[in-house]
């Protein structure tokens, strides 16, 4: 793996715990292990990682920053140095400094993992593929829920996601294989 790499946590906050303990379905439950391994692998190669949180400003939103959902959940917490940037859009991208972030360290290929496939995954994924970046999702790390207004179940929207994904804007990798080329 070269030097020009950085894991990138997406929206990994307590609102997402949340659902999952409320039963909501969803695919990875696991993800939070994986993110954790993953991040421990980052910062032992010496690899950034960056944390992107996503802030309402709504005061009935669980992402409104004084909201109990907006924290990091425990495997998504920064240690000193690394970055967090907020964002108020679906994407990293178009709210925040992400892109001049990497352009000015030198990070041209993202690890992408976080929350929720179908949303801010997806739409920051295909941000970074249009700005130019190469991007790896890291499946295995990524939650994705149900939409029950479309009458859509979350194994449905993430297969479908990940397949788009992988079509045409990322390279689709499983935890183990990635920190094994760390």
């Amino acid at each position: 793996m070269d030097n020009d790499t950085a894991l990138m946590i997406i929206d990994m906050q307590m609102a997402m715990q949340q659902r999952i303990e409320d039963g909501r379905p969803h695919v990875n439950g696991g993800a939070p292990t994986a993110i954790e391994a993953l991040a421990a692998a980052f910062r032992d190669a010496g690899r950034p990682v960056i944390h992107i949180r996503h802030a309402e400003s709504d005061p009935a939103s669980p992402l409104h920053p004084d909201a109990p959902g907006y924290p990091p959940m425990p495997c998504a917490r920064e240690w000193p140095g690394e970055t967090v940037l907020v964002k108020t859009t679906s994407s990293a991208f178009p709210s925040t400094s992400l892109e001049t972030h990497l352009r000015e360290r030198g990070i041209a290929h993202l690890y992408v993992v976080g929350a929720v496939a179908g949303f801010c995954v997806n739409s920051t994924v295909r941000s970074a593929s249009d700005l130019g970046f190469a991007v790896t999702v890291v499946t295995d790390a990524v939650i994705g829920f149900d939409l029950p207004s479309a009458g859509l179940d979350a194994r449905t929207i993430f297969d479908v996601t990940m397949g788009l994904l992988e079509a045409d804007f990322a390279t689709l990798r499983e935890s183990v294989a990635v920190i094994a080329e760390l």
